[in-house]
């Protein structure tokens, strides 16, 4: 068996087969967040699902390869198997693994139905259904329904586990403890020195207005000269990890489970879902744009404006015009999914006091596997 692959005794769902269930496999890959949103599906749905783990040929770790129905990314050698009775219904997330979805459902001569999570890549006429949280904009078609937040899973065991190994380094640090988390640039955000300088200011505040302890953890995405810059410029009383792929004693859970709040900077929708599901103090810090980004934002925002849940009929008809004409694709609007959180209580831009309590997470699940199922008594 592949060394990542998950063990067979993994794969059979926990749910006693029924007799008018579906056969359903859940197409992962090694981004444990995207398969995290998969799970949360296939745990509320309640049927036994066969999980398939891919695992991405060098060229396609990074590389993004035009979606179609293929397995050419796919190192066969550290993937499971592929080979029928072929499932009713798949459920996926990402580039990748959905052009395995879309090998499979030619293998099963159109039969296998494809359920898509988050942004999808391709024609979205493509797959039977897309559950799709609103930070996305995409042409408002029927096979589109709209959940608040992303379907991110927290492992509060994980996380209770890590906060009691930090618990001894973290609990002599003067309080509040505050986490700043920093992610790294992504259309359309850069990271210049006026970014930086806004890093290092929401540091010294925490220092000086707070008496505080600001600790600050970069991510994969942070550039190194930001993480260097950090380095050098953070007041004294500050905290750092750099994260490295070798590092270790990465500190990131051990903040969720036990600092007083956080400041996560607006290019990481990922780590400000994780704050906000932990019910935790949560401001958003913004993220320079540079003069492409700016262009790009109003491209962005008219993408929103046109595909926008609850528009009018003829605006709907309009989005989907422009999408057939290749005019518009799906596509994030970082700056309308924060403004979701602040109205809903769950978040504060960075500068203003953290929320005494913050808002009520929305819970959208149900909504979703009802489309699910729906879609499957449809034949």
């Amino acid at each position: 068996m592949p060394q990542n692959a998950l063990a067979p005794s993994d794969r059979d769902g926990s749910t006693p087969a029924q007799v008018d269930q579906p056969s359903v496999w859940l197409l992962l890959s090694e981004k444990r967040g995207d398969n995290g949103q998969v799970e949360v599906l296939a745990e509320a749905l309640g049927w036994t699902c066969e999980r398939k783990y891919f695992a991405m040929r060098a060229p396609y770790v990074y590389g993004k390869p035009r979606v179609k129905a293929s397995l050419h990314h796919i190192d066969p050698a550290e993937s499971d198997e592929l080979k029928p009775p072929w499932p009713d219904l798949i459920i996926t997330v990402g580039r990748r693994p959905t052009m395995v979805a879309l090998w499979i459902r030619e293998q099963s001569g159109g039969r296998t139905k494809i359920v898509v999570v988050g942004k999808p890549s391709g024609r979205l006429q493509w797959f039977d259904l897309i559950v799709s949280s609103q930070e996305n904009a995409i042409a408002p078609y029927p096979n589109v329904t709209t959940v608040t937040l992303p379907l991110m899973r927290v492992d509060e065991a994980k996380i209770a586990e890590q906060g009691a190994l930090w618990k001894a380094r973290l609990e002599a640090l003067p309080r509040p403890l505050i986490g700043v988390l920093v992610g790294g640039p992504t259309r359309p955000f850069v990271y210049k020195d006026k970014m930086i300088e806004r890093l290092l200011q929401v540091c010294r505040n925490i220092v000086e207005k707070k008496g505080g302890t600001p600790y600050v953890t970069t991510s994969r995405r942070t550039p190194k000269r930001v993480a260097e810059a950090l380095e050098a410029g953070l007041p004294p009383e500050a905290k750092l990890f750099t994260w490295s792929p070798e590092a270790s004693d990465n500190p990131y859970q051990g903040l969720l489970a036990t600092a007083d709040g956080f400041v996560v900077t607006a290019d990481s929708i990922s780590m400000a879902v994780e704050v906000a599901q932990l019910g935790k103090p949560l401001a958003i810090l913004p993220v320079t744009l540079g003069a492409i980004g700016t262009i790009d934002q109003y491209r962005r925002n008219f993408i929103r404006w046109v595909c926008a849940p609850g528009g009018s009929g003829l605006r709907h008809l309009f989005a989907r015009a422009l999408y057939r004409a290749h005019l518009i694709n799906p596509t994030r609007n970082f700056d309308a999914f924060y403004q979701l959180l602040f109205d809903r209580g769950l978040a504060v831009p960075a500068g203003q006091p953290f929320a005494d309590k913050p808002g009520a997470l929305p819970d959208d699940v149900p909504a979703a596997v009802a489309r699910i199922k729906a879609l499957m008594e449809s034949g």
